[in-house]
């Protein structure tokens, strides 16, 4: 990380503990639902299957940066996928850096090449060894690896959400993330149980054997972009939602945290590492906090 925006989001931080101010800094942008897969675990994807013009992706960009938002995701659907007037997702990546953000970071689920050293990371979909991951996500993990072989840049980040078909992955994708060329880490997110996957679930007692598994790992050296300090609160779901530093805005639409925010009972049941660790640092929580200075510095 540059040191400038180092001192950006430390400001930030400051400004935002110290006043117990509520503004945003992370915005995540929806370029479709559309998805060349069918995931077991996704509820989002293929609902519309539109595509969003190009203009309208470049004002939600301004509408964000206006908000004061500095750190912008691009998710779908899948984002390599995206393609309007011309442009792909590589030239949004470049005018979101050329716009001011401080850090553009894109999803995916590394079907296509990654051709996109411009992005800070990419948060790749990996979930599991070869046989599980293949289970949630049809016939791609070779795919996926090859893919990578042949990226451009080290920017890549692995992205396991956690449910009952992978929970015993953890250590493959941590070893995976630990020797691939070209990944930098492996972020972990437990599965959010929208209506039509609730089986997936997990129990706090399969959270707590989980987030066990995370922490041996981390201690043997692998990679994980997530705060140890924030299991506790993870496992239980005893953390604030959501998340009001994060936005999310799809066709227009802008959403405090994510999407799920309208479906009743989901924020009680949410999964996602980032909501805990960013609630929990605008809190002031100081193991939180330095936890995170140690983790975004060596990965970001």
């Amino acid at each position: 990380m540059k040191a400038s925006s180092f001192l950006y989001f430390a400001r930030f931080g400051i400004r935002s503990i110290l006043l117990r101010r509520e503004e945003p800094i992370l915005g995540t942008i929806i370029l479709t639902d559309k998805c060349n897969l069918h995931c077991k675990h996704c509820s989002v994807n293929n609902i519309t299957a539109v595509i969003h013009p190009y203009k309208q992706i470049y004002a939600e960009m301004e509408r964000l940066y206006g908000m004061g938002i500095r750190i912008l995701f691009f998710c779908g659907g899948e984002t390599f996928l995206w393609r309007d007037s011309g442009k792909t997702l590589r030239d949004l990546v470049a005018e979101a850096k050329g716009m001011g953000f401080l850090i553009v970071n894109v999803v995916t689920n590394g079907t296509f090449p990654l051709d996109l050293p411009e992005a800070d990371l990419i948060l790749l979909s990996l979930d599991g060894d070869r046989e599980r991951h293949n289970a949630i996500r049809g016939d791609t993990y070779d795919l996926i690896f090859e893919n990578i072989r042949r990226a451009p840049a080290d920017n890549i980040c692995f992205y396991m959400a956690i449910n009952q078909i992978n929970k015993d992955a953890i250590p493959d994708v941590c070893r995976a993330a630990r020797d691939t060329e070209h990944v930098r880490a492996v972020s972990f997110n437990f599965h959010t149980p929208y209506p039509d996957t609730g089986a997936l679930a997990l129990s706090s007692e399969e959270k707590a054997a989980c987030c066990r598994v995370i922490s041996r790992m981390m201690d043997q050296g692998a990679p994980v972009f997530n705060l140890k300090s924030a299991f506790p609160y993870l496992i239980h779901n005893r953390f604030p939602t959501p998340c009001r530093q994060c936005v999310v805005i799809e066709d227009g639409k802008l959403s405090t945290c994510g999407r799920c925010i309208e479906v009743p009972g989901l924020c009680e049941r949410c999964g996602y590492f980032f909501v805990a660790e960013y609630t929990l640092l605008f809190r002031g929580n100081p193991r939180i906090i330095l936890d995170m200075l140690r983790t975004y510095l060596q990965y970001i």
